[in-house]
């Protein structure tokens, strides 16, 4: 698909690696873990090879979600700040679900739905990592007694099932606006799509072009 003259960058190639990444390992974890969590689930297991397999793939699929969740939080800490417009597009909630732009006041490149995402993973996935650490007996198994790992296998469950309900959230939020997966798979918004949703951030990458237009070049 080409890409129109006038789209707005929203995500760079790097971005979206990262995120399809993480999504990735993201559903692998989900469907391994299911396959632990109860008996009702072991048949996911088959898609891991059988029950050892999804056993032994499903701590390192933790490790790799680890390491890439830090690429996110690199590239995306900055524009998940809070902010005060977050309270008032929040106070507003009502208005953005039905659309009506008028009492929606603008706001900047992340609304306050999207930052209690990224925050909320942030704080999951070191939870889901060190209680994992703690009830992996293959490596720390020996250094662990048997009533710290049933303490730390039901934070695990608790904060996994935490994890997965803000997944399902943001899954639907990205489907239900349009054009929001268009974002992350080829990287660009029209200018219609930022000021509907993101009128802020679509005013200060106005600003920042014509002062790039008018900024004279220096001889060299």
């Amino acid at each position: 698909m080409t890409r129109p003259d006038r789209a707005i960058t929203r995500y760079t190639t790097l971005n979206r690696v990262n995120h399809w990444i993480n999504a990735g390992l993201f559903i692998l974890l989900v469907l391994s873990g299911l396959s632990m969590f109860h008996p009702i689930l072991f048949f996911l297991s088959e898609l891991f090879g059988g029950g050892q397999w999804a056993r032994a793939a499903h701590p390192w699929f933790g490790v790799s979600l680890v390491i890439s969740w830090i690429g996110m939080i690199i590239q995306f800490w900055r524009s998940n700040l809070p902010s005060k417009d977050d309270i008032a597009w929040s106070k507003a909630i009502v208005h953005v679900v039905k659309n009506d732009d008028e009492h929606v006041p603008p706001i900047g490149r992340n609304n306050s739905g999207q930052k209690l995402v990224f925050w909320s993973m942030t704080l999951l996935i070191p939870v889901l990592f060190v209680t994992g650490l703690l009830i992996w007996e293959v490596y720390f198994g020996e250094a662990t007694s048997i009533p710290v790992q049933r303490v730390a296998v039901l934070i695990h469950s608790a904060a996994a099932i935490c994890a997965i309900l803000v997944w399902v959230v943001h899954v639907y939020a990205a489907i239900w606006i349009r054009d929001s997966v268009r974002s992350m798979t080829q990287g660009y918004v029209t200018p219609g799509w930022a000021w509907h949703h993101h009128r802020k951030w679509f005013y200060q990458l106005a600003a920042s072009r014509r002062v790039s237009k008018t900024t004279p070049r220096k001889n060299p």
